[in-house]
């Protein structure tokens, strides 16, 4: 249920959050064939499952993809990273996700800045992976996975989160989709049939180059932006966003104005780049996405501040934890 009360969406445009999701993994949607319908097979026929890691700012999750129905055949196994180690550590940690997967295929998904095309880290002065920085993390990843690096594909993960769901999550049926994911930052993928683009602004489809109110976007709509924001107004330094987000669904008038500020400085951020590229929905993801109905009303009055097109159909992703797994295999065999 949306809590209007705490903030009545007045002159917002209408936006559907479309649920439950079963319909879009039962079949054709409007006509097209689900994306899961394309088998990844070799030449002789065979099918071909692939191997992929997620690696994220505090963790690597490994796991097997089947490349018959786009769906996680072992259970995923998440190595908790210490983002501070040594590089050749990190390296181990990373590998040690995939421990006991083989596979011809490997997908890896990596948070930016990362050059994807030769798998080497850009990680310098961003707070996480500086050992990694100008690291060919590709011949390390390879050499402890015991395979030719070739075999090795890294994308973004929040490009892998938005193919993962276009493949096999809420937003199949679509041609033009873009997925957002709320976490400890702000990321986003814009994907076009299958292949991820470059919408242009924002520049590499990177959503956290934007910038709102003359400030990076992620000064006011991140988990560090929103935790120094409560706390300078209400002197409460450890709330986290869930706690702050539980607060504002009691109505506590500062976590809501705090909230509210966060969520519609991202609404007139991404307004008009989401608007230009009119995709038929925009899939949100992320640790945030569970308190959606609590901010959705918030982004839309930032959204329509600033933009007098409606905006997509927005719908809650399937599963924010296996679909940079799923994006990063079809990634791996685009």
């Amino acid at each position: 249920m949306y809590r209007h009360d705490l903030f009545p969406p007045e002159n917002v445009a209408s936006v559907t959050i479309e649920a439950p999701f079963d319909q879009y993994r039962d079949g054709p949607v409007n006509g097209r064939r689900r994306a899961a319908d394309a088998v990844f097979t070799r030449q002789d026929g065979a099918v071909i499952n692939v191997a992929v890691l997620e690696v994220g700012g505090t963790h690597a999750t490994g796991a097997l993809i089947t490349g018959q129905e786009w769906t996680v055949r072992t259970a995923p196994l998440r190595v908790e990273l210490n983002a501070h180690a040594p590089a050749e550590l990190l390296l181990d940690e990373m590998a040690s996700a995939a421990t006991g997967l083989s596979a011809e295929r490997w997908g890896v998904a990596m948070p930016d800045p990362f050059d994807y095309v030769h798998g080497i880290g850009r990680f310098r002065d961003v707070g996480k992976f500086d050992a990694l920085d100008g690291v060919d993390v590709r011949a390390g990843l390879a050499a402890r996975l015991g395979v030719d690096g070739a075999a090795l594909t890294f994308c973004n993960d929040a490009d892998a989160f938005t193919l993962g769901e276009w493949v096999a999550g809420a937003g199949v049926g679509t041609r033009r989709c873009v997925g957002l994911t709320l976490g400890t930052g702000v990321g986003s993928g814009w994907v076009v049939d299958g292949h991820v683009v470059d919408p242009g602004e924002p520049l590499g489809g990177r959503i956290h180059q934007l910038h709102v109110d003359g400030r990076p976007l992620e000064e006011t709509m991140s988990r560090r932006a929103i935790r120094a924001a409560y706390a300078r107004a209400s002197g409460d330094h450890e709330a986290d966003v869930r706690e702050i987000a539980g607060l504002a669904r009691s109505g506590d008038p500062t976590a809501v104005a705090v909230l509210q500020a966060a969520l519609g400085g991202l609404g007139r951020a991404m307004a008009g780049p989401v608007a230009d590229f009119a995709p038929d929905v925009l899939v949100v993801g992320g640790s945030m996405a569970r308190s959606w109905t609590l901010f959705e009303p918030w982004l839309l009055q930032g959204w329509v501040a600033v933009e007098s097109r409606t905006p997509p159909p927005f719908r809650v992703a399937v599963d924010s934890d296996t679909a940079p797994l799923i994006g990063a295999a079809y990634a791996a065999t685009s």
